[in-house]
């Protein structure tokens, strides 16, 4: 019989992990923790987090919150607090988020183990090498109605969970069979405003988890599960490219490739946040009598939004995160609040911003992220400023100090005081060396109550 495609991701994952690849895991852990942090005291992390304390007791932290949890409800809850600001980690040609699932399930099982910093690290790079394969092997027209960070999250958690356990090539196989028939999420969310994209990264990490640890104690899975008749690939990809899979199976781990993102809202409006910056040094705003966006397809299908009327409607707008941009600089989380979306500059600007799909953008798109905004000052002359990848990608990244301070600014938000934020981030940092996650952990679990202190204060 031919080797599955699962049977040989597996043998993939097993080549060696080096230092360097670690410290690149530990910047993405650090990154997630500040972007659950701060998800936490929004009003889905604060309904997620209260699910933990109503929960079973364990002994996993769960962010932002005193509650201790079993593992599995600790991947659940930490896994739904992670996207919830939009500022987490993206790969552009899976079109999926990796950390807000792959993390909160490898850490979780990495605590019940009593792992150390260097086997959870390795577990995230595992986590996100299945994870970012698959998505980009599905192919457009999967995309197009379901949620890659969705369907693909519980096959990178299960590989990450699955490297923390020490299973076996064929226990591997069977957990990354049972996590791809578990997944779901389907896009309808985006068009209503519900806290489902939330449940999608939970539900993820929940079933990654659930998956590996049942193929520990023996339970199977198919081994076909995705080029197999009525597989993953026949049921949801009407144009799937397996042999993405495995392609370059000897170049660098692909957290790599991984993108940081420094502004919080949807990746899609990010290469235009970052033209209309560039505009901001060459244009008066209170000149400006029209603004024009050029982008790529998915860009407009997910963020043509000219009258947001909901902080998430706002992360979702094109029109309104370049207004923000033209007229404030560099946008922060204020400013995709109620108060600043019923801004009267705001909303004259965005009437006037008009969104197209163009190229070079359209067929360079998924592999790069790229924008044009012009506009049109009240003399009649027209500015215009390009980007081809957008901030915080691999040909235009952010610096490891840029991460830091990203982790930094988000922690405080969620509440935390500077100490303990300081302590966090030199935790996450000295992962790749520590024998445990014990630091780590404590000041996890440190966070809620100093959160509870200054938000009291």
């Amino acid at each position: 019989m031919t080797s599955s495609l699962t049977r040989r991701l597996s043998a993939l994952l097993g080549r060696p992990i080096d230092d360097r690849t670690r410290e690149r895991a530990a910047l993405h852990a650090l990154d997630w923790i500040g972007c659950a942090v701060a998800g936490g005291a929004e009003p889905a992390g604060t309904l997620l987090i209260r699910r933990a304390a109503a929960s079973v007791k364990g002994s996993i932290s769960v962010l932002g919150s005193e509650a201790i949890a079993s593992p599995e409800e600790a991947a659940f809850v930490n896994g739904g607090l992670g996207n919830i600001l939009e500022m987490d980690d993206v790969h552009r040609a899976a079109i999926l988020h990796p950390g807000p699932v792959v993390i909160p399930a490898a850490l979780a099982a990495a605590e019940s183990a009593g792992a150390s910093g260097e086997t959870f690290l390795d577990a995230i790079a595992k986590g996100y090498e299945a994870d970012i394969r698959l998505g980009v092997s599905l192919g457009p027209g999967h995309y197009a109605k379901w949620h890659n960070t969705a369907t693909c999250g519980p096959f990178g958690a299960a590989a990450a969970v699955g490297h923390v356990l020490g299973l076996d090539e064929s226990a591997i196989v069977s957990a990354l069979g049972n996590a791809a028939t578990q997944s779901s999420g389907p896009w309808r969310c985006r068009h209503e405003q519900v806290m489902t994209k939330q449940l999608h990264t939970a539900r993820a990490a929940q079933a990654g988890f659930a998956a590996a640890s049942l193929a520990a104690s023996g339970f199977t899975g198919p081994e076909f599960m995705l080029e197999g008749e009525q597989g993953f690939y026949d049921a949801m990809c009407p144009d799937p490219e397996p042999d993405r899979l495995l392609a370059e199976p000897d170049g660098p781990w692909k957290v790599w490739e991984t993108s940081f993102k420094p502004w919080p809202a949807c990746r899609h409006t990010h290469p235009a946040i970052d033209a209309a910056l560039l505009l901001r040094e060459r244009s008066d705003p209170a000149e400006i009598r029209r603004v024009e966006i050029e982008t790529f397809g998915d860009a407009r299908t997910f963020c043509d939004r000219p009258s947001p009327e909901t902080p998430l409607e706002a992360k979702f707008s094109l029109q309104h995160a370049v207004a923000l941009t033209l007229l404030d600089g560099p946008p922060a989380l204020d400013g995709f609040s109620d108060r600043a979306i019923a801004r009267d500059d705001l909303r004259a600007l965005r009437e006037k911003t008009e969104v197209r799909v163009a190229e070079p953008f359209a067929s360079q798109y998924p592999d790069h992220f790229g924008a044009s905004v012009s506009v049109t000052l009240a003399s009649g002359q027209s500015v215009s400023a390009e980007v081809a990848d957008a901030l915080g990608d691999p040909e235009n990244p952010l610096s490891a100090e840029q991460i830091v301070s990203k982790a930094r600014a988000l922690i405080a938000a969620g509440g935390a005081s500077e100490e303990l934020a300081g302590q966090t981030i030199g935790a996450a940092l000295a992962l790749p060396s520590a024998p445990t996650l014990g630091p780590l952990s404590s000041c996890l679990q440190a966070l809620a109550p100093d959160i509870a202190r200054r938000t009291a204060a």
